[in-house]
């Protein structure tokens, strides 16, 4: 008598049901997906398209939304990938309804609608309120840093710049001399011509360093003045006098990317790495409420726009409430945007000092520092500190870890940004559909 196995007959036709509907069960997040951008407004993907029926046929927008919503929220970002998975993975292919976009079409699109894809993060957010996932009475702000689509070995100084400029003019000069001989050419050089070349970018990263170099030069002078008006006012030198920012480094120091110009070396635990600090404030439920990318790892000047940007991105929301408490590391101290978000009605809950270890002599003293020390000494205060981490450390690593967004995959800040605003959003819906699934567990 032979074993009993149920038949696997690859050649038998119709081995898979027909209708899409059972090819995954009800409550999957293919589904789900489908059913939350149907619930979206996506009247401007549409709009960019030509509504005459005029040219080549193109993927359906919505499809296309929801394959990149779906794409995030699995961690997949490569677009060969993703091409790969609508082929092999049956979750894809109900999402596109058995079509197979190639990657060049996944890309363009991402890369034509980036903002329209970094504006559903508002969207996802509203659908979040109304099912009751955003309460603001406590947020959380934090960043942390994420790779740059660069290698830190493109970094080049503004005199290895200068350098290579010339070394480049020269070996064109040199070319044209080989080509040419004593004669003048009719037409310019392919290399020449080119706008995206090695030596237009050479210059252009050394006109972002000088503009760089002015602003800041301009930002010290501003200091400057501002302290001489305070001393020449009240008398004082120090105490209560604009904080004093960073010192200018020699032009001949500074440093640029040429692959991604906008992103720079940032500090990490274990050391830098080229990349830029993405910020975010989550409620106590982990949602995300506002998410914003900076360039560099100094936050100390974005406690008020990112509490701000909270409470635009809220009230786009629907959600009338504001922020009651406002919790964040010792990195965001700001004395005088501590100050304007109190007088809105906002606590803030901030460390003045970064290393609690410090020698005496080595805490910085002063009326706001010591009152905040004296306010987070209380019971009440501690135990609602605390809380920060659990609201907003475990978000940055679900999206690093589970969504694999270790990384940015596109250069600029402005692609960056949209990029982190897409992933905020579909960590927002994986947090609304996990919710969905709490509940009817329950």
């Amino acid at each position: 008598m032979s074993p009993n196995f149920l038949p696997c007959e690859r050649d038998q036709q119709l081995l898979m049901p027909t209708d899409l509907r059972e090819w995954l069960p009800a409550d999957h997040l293919a589904w789900f997906v489908l059913d939350t951008v149907a619930e979206l407004d996506l009247e401007p993907f549409f709009r960019a398209y030509r509504a005459d029926g005029w040219g080549r046929a193109a993927h359906d927008p919505e499809m296309m939304v929801a394959l990149s919503l779906y794409a995030y929220a699995t961690g997949e970002r490569s677009a060969r990938r993703i091409e790969r998975r609508c082929q092999e993975d049956v979750a894809y292919r109900v999402i596109t309804a058995n079509r197979v976009p190639d990657h060049s079409t996944i890309a363009r699109f991402r890369s034509r609608h980036a903002e329209l894809l970094a504006e559903l993060f508002g969207q996802i957010l509203g659908l979040c309120a109304r099912a009751g996932l955003v309460s603001v009475g406590t947020i959380a702000l934090d960043g942390t840093r994420i790779l740059a689509n660069a290698a830190d070995s493109a970094n080049r100084s503004y005199r290895q710049l200068a350098t290579e400029i010339l070394e480049e003019a020269a070996r064109v000069d040199a070319e044209e001399d080989e080509r040419f001989g004593d004669r003048r050419g009719d037409e310019l050089p392919a290399e020449l011509a080119d706008p995206t070349t090695r030596r237009q970018r050479l210059r252009e990263a050394k006109r972002q360093l000088d503009e760089e170099h002015a602003a800041k030069q301009a930002e010290m002078a501003a200091w400057e003045r501002a302290k001489a008006e305070y001393t020449a006012r009240t008398g004082l030198k120090q105490k209560g006098a604009p904080t004093k920012p960073r010192p200018i480094q020699p032009k001949e120091r500074q440093r640029i990317n040429l692959t991604d110009p906008d992103s720079r070396p940032v500090k990490t635990r274990r050391g830098f790495i080229q990349g830029y600090t993405a910020q975010a404030v989550t409620t106590e439920e982990q949602v995300i409420v506002a998410a914003e990318v900076i360039t560099g790892g100094n936050e100390r000047g974005r406690l008020r726009p990112m509490a701000e940007a909270a409470e635009r991105e809220l009230e786009n929301a629907g959600v009338e409430e504001r922020p009651g408490v406002a919790l964040a590391d010792a990195g965001y101290w700001n004395g005088a945007q501590i100050a304007e978000l109190e007088r809105t009605g906002t606590t803030v809950l901030v460390p003045p000092d970064a290393d609690t270890r410090r020698a005496p002599s080595k805490i910085r003293r002063g009326g706001g520092y010591q009152r905040m020390r004296e306010r987070l000494a209380r019971p009440e205060a501690a135990a609602l500190y605390r809380r920060r981490q659990q609201m907003i450390e475990p978000v940055f690593a679900q999206i690093k870890n589970n969504l694999r967004a270790g990384r940015f995959s596109r250069r600029g800040l402005a692609s960056c940004r949209a990029e982190w605003r897409l992933t905020a959003a579909t960590h927002n819906l994986l947090k609304l559909y996990r919710s969905g699934l709490a509940a009817a567990g329950a």
